[in-house]
């Protein structure tokens, strides 16, 4: 039987071996494909730098044909022959003086031959150091062949000048249209100085001059060049117009390979050469390949924060996220990436409000840091990144699509903090997050069991849920933070609120009360209530208090901001129990028409740490809510009016609209703050206390033994086992992996189609490379 004998298609045929011998054919002629097309870019890389090479040939020798460049030239050439000849002779120059504190007391003057051109050198002589005479006395020598080696070198660095520098335009005939020229297209520019010139010349004689004692940096060059600067500045000048002139030039040619997409053959060629670590010092035309001084690492942790949902949705898996990072990049300590789920246009018109939609993940970034910016004022710096998500009506959620954690390259896999942990992971097919990441840590968002509980057969759904929750959390977090004690009980987790408000927010607290002090009233309205309308989100709640309480209360009126899927409902049930209950369209909660309500009225008891809740207070208003474990962290606020029964609640509002809210303290305008959160999710997620980067371990928990523990360990006879846990969650995870890669059990589960991996629409979006393929597999 054939390998691929029994292998059905997408179609439910067999496979033939004619069709695996095709699919086979097939990939090689695409890696052919992809290698000529490699070949046909390097060929055209090439081709276009050795145009580049003869069109600055073909410049520089119309500049070579300007007089007043050749005169520079020699000038220059005599103006380096004489410094070097008489640098060997003198005793009291600044930068090759043997000994610079001791005056001298001598001066003399001497003609010598160097290359066949006479030159005037100063020699000063010093009477403490007559050990020079014999010296300048070879100097003079011209067979001298110390001498020779440095005046072959400078002659020849000369003529490598007069060969290789740059180059004015073909159509320039004379110095004065060569300047005219440059005055049109150049901006001012700075000529070199004597110092970087002289380096740049005399670095060949250095090993013969540090051998006679001279070191190059004792001083600086004196007023010994002043004699040939006004030379030298000729040409100084002409060499930087023309490096300018070359910019032009190179710009332009620059601009036309990147138009013919050669720019994608060099990041190929710079990603070999960084591998190598080796570096071109050269120029255009080469240089030597040198190794390159090794980068300072950046040791900063870098933190991924995955979540479920993307503003314009105003959820609370979409704010609280992104103020999470915005806080923990504000210290500059961490590199912070938040990755949020990219939709697809049909999906953006069903989520976010009012069928906005977004052409591009830059376009909804740009919003988001927008609105970040405008409630933080700050800007944030963190980078935001996009994974495929797909929106599940049923579970009125986003779902993720393919191994999200491939979005983050291992190099950079520190810590992972995944909010809303079950979410991301009930349907999860990649690698396992704790073999990825050195620490991964899960933030309880939402209070699944309670919502599902509502559906039909809820308690055989609760039920089920409850386990498959404490399943995947145990197997793929090493820490989980839940914000009250009104969710799950996972394994490795602890209660704390890692939450806070938004700086706005205290800040219109902060107004309101300023204004109270002044007498002005701060509230002019009753009681409202704001939230996505529906019956899960204390909606349902807060119809039943009302329509019992109906006459108690007087019919008190409130105000209600929100849409949702059961908006129509809602209202309807509210109609028939004749409530006065007066629904407007959703609102941001910072919305001015919102600063004048009193009372905000929240009976929500499916909510984790109501938002809109830490919102009021924040903003000065008196909260009347459920006494809950979802609202212990609002207990001490005295704003705060909790109630257990129906008969505490009409209490509790009627109490609350006949009273004024007492001024936040500042301990507890801190304590809302994200400032105060970050440092609660810090010392809870115990981020400060990992091991550095690049060590490993088990579980995310790595642990650096000294050498002397290890000599300890090596002496002793006990042998060490895995420890149990370790091998079930092992176990565990592989049959949560293997299940999880089953379309049918994704699908009994309640998975959408499609989410085991990246479709091409998104890979489109996303700018990811076309899939490759699906293995027969996951077919």
């Amino acid at each position: 039987m054939a390998p691929w004998e029994g292998l059905t298609t997408e179609d439910g045929g067999v496979a033939t071996g004619e069709r695996a011998f095709s699919f086979i054919s097939k990939s090689f002629c695409e890696a052919q494909k992809i290698a000529e097309s490699d070949v046909k870019l390097m060929k055209s890389r090439v081709q276009s730098l050795i145009d580049l090479r003869a069109t600055i040939d073909k410049e520089w020798e119309s500049l070579m044909k300007s007089p007043s460049f050749n005169e520079a030239t020699k000038g220059l050439d005599s103006a380096l022959q004489t410094f070097l000849v008489s640098s060997k002779g003198s005793t009291h120059l600044p930068i090759f003086s043997v000994n610079p504190s001791k005056p001298s007391t001598a001066t003399t003057m001497k003609k010598v031959e160097v290359g066949g051109e006479k030159s005037m050198v100063v020699r000063r002589r010093s009477s403490s150091q007559q050990g020079w005479r014999k010296l300048c006395t070879r100097v003079n020598d011209s067979n001298w062949e110390p001498l020779q080696r440095v005046k072959r070198t400078v002659h020849k660095s000369l003529v490598d000048i007069e060969t290789t520098t740059a180059a004015t335009t073909t159509t320039t005939k004379t110095p004065a249209d060569f300047l005219q020229n440059v005055k049109k297209n150049l901006d001012d520019v700075v000529p070199p100085n004597l110092p970087q010139l002289f380096e740049k010349f005399s670095w060949p004689a250095e090993p013969f001059l540090d051998h006679l004692g001279c070191k190059k940096d004792d001083t600086n060059m004196g007023d010994y060049l002043s004699s040939c600067k006004h030379k030298v500045d000729q040409l100084s000048s002409s060499l930087a117009l023309k490096g300018k002139e070359l910019g032009v030039v190179g710009k332009a040619l620059a601009g036309d390979l990147f138009s013919k997409g050669l720019i994608n053959l060099d990041l190929r060629i710079a990603n070999v050469v960084q591998s190598t670590r080796y570096c071109n010092k050269g120029g255009v035309w080469g240089g030597d390949l040198t190794p390159a001084k090794q980068a300072t690492e950046d040791t900063r942790q870098n933190i991924a924060i995955f979540t479920t949902a993307s503003l314009p949705w105003m959820t609370g898996t979409a704010v609280n996220p992104l103020f999470r990072a915005a806080y923990l990049a504000k210290s500059g300590k961490k590199n912070i990436t938040l990755l949020v789920p990219w939709l697809c246009k049909k999906d953006q018109e069903q989520v976010y409000p009012n069928r906005m939609t977004f052409e591009s993940p830059e376009e909804q970034e740009t919003f988001v840091r927008g609105w970040l910016e405008n409630r933080v004022g700050f800007k944030s710096d963190f980078k935001i990144a996009f994974y495929p998500g797909k929106f599940s009506t049923e579970k009125r959620s986003i779902l993720a699509a393919g191994d999200i954690s491939e979005f983050i390259p291992d190099q950079e896999a520190d810590v992972a903090v995944l909010e809303e942990p079950e979410h991301l992971t009930w349907y999860y097919h990649g690698k396992r997050w704790t073999d990825k990441f050195q620490h991964v840590v899960g933030v309880v968002h939402t209070n699944y069991l309670e919502y599902v509980k509502r559906e039909k057969n809820g308690k055989l759904q609760a039920f089920l849920l409850k386990y498959v929750n404490n399943w995947v959390v145990r197997i793929y977090c090493t820490k989980v933070l839940r914000l009250s004690a009104a969710t799950q009980v996972l394994p490795k987790s602890l209660v704390c609120n890692v939450h806070g408000v938004s700086p706005k927010f205290l800040d219109i607290g902060k107004q309101l009360a300023s204004e109270s002090e002044e007498g002005r009233s701060r509230f002019s309205k009753g009681a409202y209530y704001l939230g996505k309308m529906i019956w899960g989100k204390g909606y349902r709640e807060l119809v039943d208090l009302l329509a019992q309480n109906k006459e108690v209360l007087d019919n008190t009126p409130l105000d209600v901001f929100g849409t949702g899927e059961d908006s129509q409902a809602v209202q309807a049930e509210a109609q028939a129990h004749g409530l006065r209950m007066n629904f407007h369209e959703g609102r941001d909660h910072a919305d001015v028409l919102l600063h004048g309500y009193k009372v905000f009225i929240n009976p929500s008891l499916s909510d984790v740490v109501c938002t809109t809740t830490a919102e009021a207070l924040a903003m000065g208003k008196i909260v009347v809510c459920a006494d809950h474990p979802s609202n212990d962290f609002f207990r001490p606020f005295p704003n705060c009016l909790m109630y257990k029964t129906p008969d505490e609640f009409v209490e509790k509002v009627k109490l609350a609209l006949v009273s004024d809210p007492v001024p936040l303290s500042p301990e507890l305008q801190h304590l809302l703050s994200w400032e105060a959160a970050t440092e609660r999710f810090i010392n809870c997620a115990e981020l400060d206390s990992l091991p550095p980067r690049g060590t490993k371990g088990t579980g995310g928990q790595k642990k650096m033994l000294s050498r002397e523990a290890t000599n300890r360990q090596t002496m002793t006879l006990s042998l060490s086992l895995p420890k149990i846990g370790n091998i079930v969650d092992r176990g565990l995870a592989f049959t949560h992996y293997f299940l999880s890669g089953i379309e049918a059990a994704r699908w009994a589960a309640g998975a959408l189609p499609g989410t085991m991996h990246i479709d091409e629409q998104h890979r489109k979006d996303l700018g990811l490379p076309a899939s490759a393929g699906k293995s027969f597999f996951h077919r």
